[in-house]
């Protein structure tokens, strides 16, 4: 159950907090006061989609929060399959936006994806937007509604359904492709050769391509290494032209020269002697470790033409060593096809002939689950509508064929009906009205609802079009799902509103030269007050609230 809706800076919403009760909660309001706000809201908290201009002018920032209680055990249990677990009995939705047009979406504090939030969506409520009853119109439509009534009892059969169709396609698009003719086979058998050839003359081993790889970074780590220590070791001790060693030679003997004649000199001369020591083992121990290095241009060599004959391949046939056997393979497994062609085709056909008569098996055991359980929908749905004030009505599934497979089976699903007595039933797009549609659609959703235990029922406007006795009977269907559901409904109709059992008045207001939208809840006055501006519009009338003091009365009982 929808437990609280807090929103902010949403639109013409500031600020705006809802706490919501049992059974039917009614919402109503002028025209343009912002009752589709509150809808919106609640979609966008459930994943809907988003836009920065949704904000309210100047704010950073949206806010919208849900919290949810979880009762139902098959809810609970549901909802761990998703990883999403109540905390003492409650779920919080929340979901912010930023002027950026960024959004992030939380359950209890957890960010998750807005995937994720649809899919727990789905578990808590139900959203009737006011132009969904016109998805009726649509034929496709029907069977989605009836496999969502027979959801647990198609699950395994539609999954097995699904892999045979699969594999049904599959085999159908290899015959399909198998179509070559004599010169056709010649080529490619040609071509296959010649792949087959080149991979088989390159020798190629599993992890060959990695290994070289690795040898050829450090030859040519090497190969650098030595070239820049052999220039070092030139300029030091090298032998032939002015090394450093050479130099310091003859420095030390020019200044041996001096020292004989000076003590100053002497102190000098003993320090080039000190270089000339350190440079000779510098050049000592540079040649030692040149000579420890191995570079062999050769193997430099080699190893470079391997490689680059496995990287042509790589661009040919894939992008590891792996990879390009396996694209040989592929080509032997092709090449033995065509060299066999007439035994390939009759394998092929065989398969599709063991495929379909598998598949029709598995399409009939779906089509005998559907039709079975059509009948106890249908059953439900016209009791719903006499429910409806649809006196004389006759509702009916009927089922057709499809042309061929397709991967929900071969049926066909429509609703029919007929609304006169004597009239046979005809499709509902060229017999209902609009605000016949729209009551449909509630019989539809107060069946789904009970079938697949949803707690809570949102529905926006479910009233258009209708009026008088129609209006009523809607009322009392609504105070009689609310029996067994939280619902909360917008509507323009006293009949509906009187029946609240928790009533909302929205309102625009302004304040500080800013509009903006408030809700809040009605007291018992306070509702026969907003029931009198419903039926008597700008004048209310002694006799006008009267008349809703009557409606309040008359649902209390109906309540009972």
């Amino acid at each position: 159950m929808l437990l609280n809706l807090h929103v902010k800076n949403l639109a013409l919403i500031e600020e705006s907090e809802v706490t919501f009760g049992s059974g039917l909660n009614i919402l109503s309001g002028e025209t343009g006061a912002g009752k589709s706000i509150i809808i919106g809201s609640v979609n966008l908290a459930l994943g809907g989609k988003v836009s920065k201009s949704m904000l309210r002018e100047n704010a950073e920032f949206a806010l919208v929060e849900l919290i949810f209680s979880v009762e139902h055990k098959v809810q609970e249990a549901a909802l761990r399959e998703l990883e999403v677990y109540p905390e003492d009995g409650e779920i919080i939705m929340s979901r912010k936006i930023y002027a950026s047009g960024r959004s992030v979406c939380r359950i209890n504090s957890e960010t998750v994806s807005q995937a994720l939030m649809r899919k727990v969506a789905s578990l808590l409520i139900d959203i009737h937007g006011q132009h969904e009853h016109e998805s009726l119109l649509a034929k496709r439509n029907h069977m989605k509604y009836l496999d969502a009534y027979a959801k647990r009892e198609l699950e395994a059969p539609k999954a097995e359904l699904t892999k045979e169709y699969e594999h049904y396609t599959e085999i159908r698009k290899k015959l399909e492709e198998a179509s070559l003719d004599a010169e056709q086979q010649a080529r490619e058998i040609s071509f296959l050769q010649y792949e087959i050839e080149e991979i088989e003359n390159a020798d190629l081993r599993i992890g060959e391509d990695e290994e070289l790889e690795e040898d050829y970074r450090r030859m040519m780590q090497g190969k650098r290494i030595a070239e820049n220590l052999e220039e070092a070791y030139l300029y030091t001790a090298g032998e032939g032209g002015i090394s450093a060693a050479e130099a310091i030679g003859r420095a030390v003997r020019a200044a041996a020269v001096a020292a004989e004649h000076d003590d100053k000199s002497g102190e000098l001369y003993e320090q080039l002697v000190e270089v000339e020591n350190l440079i000779g083992d510098s050049g000592r121990e540079l040649r030692c470790y040149l000579d420890s290095l191995s570079f062999e241009p050769e193997q430099f060599y080699e190893t470079e033409s391997r490689l680059n004959q496995i990287n042509h391949l790589k661009v040919k046939y894939g992008d590891s060593a792996e990879a390009i056997l396996q694209h040989k393979a592929d080509d032997e497994e092709r090449l033995l096809i065509l060299k066999n062609y007439d035994e390939y085709l009759n394998e092929l056909k065989g398969k599709l002939k063991k495929s379909e008569e598998r598949l029709q098996k598995e399409c009939e055991g779906l089509s005998k689950i559907r039709k079975k359980e059509a009948k106890l929908l249908q059953a439900k749905i016209a009791e719903g509508l006499q429910d409806l004030n649809f006196l004389d009505v006759c509702f009916e599934i009927r089922f057709s064929k499809t042309s061929g497979y397709t991967v929900e089976g071969t049926d066909e699903v429509e609703f029919m009906i007929s609304m006169n007595p004597g009239e046979p039933t005809r499709p509902l797009a060229t017999v209902a009205s609009g605000g016949e549609l729209s009551r449909i659609m509630l019989a539809i959703k107060a069946v789904m609802a009970d079938k697949d235990e949803i707690e809570t029922l949102i529905f926006d406007e479910i009233d258009v079009g209708i009026s008088g006795r129609t209006a009523q009977k809607v009322s009392e269907k609504m105070c009689l799902i609310g029996r067994k559901h939280q619902v909360i409904c917008i509507t323009h109709l006293a009949q509906i509103a009187a029946m609240a059992d928790t009533h909302y008045l929205i309102e625009k207001r302004v304040e500080d030269q800013m509009t903006k939208t408030k809700i809040r809840q009605l007291d018992r006055e306070e509702s026969v007050q907003e029931l009198g501006r419903i039926l008597g519009g700008a004048k209310i009338t002694d006799a006008v609230l009267e008349n809703a003091r009557e409606m309040k009365i008359l649902a209390s009982g109906l309540k009972k």
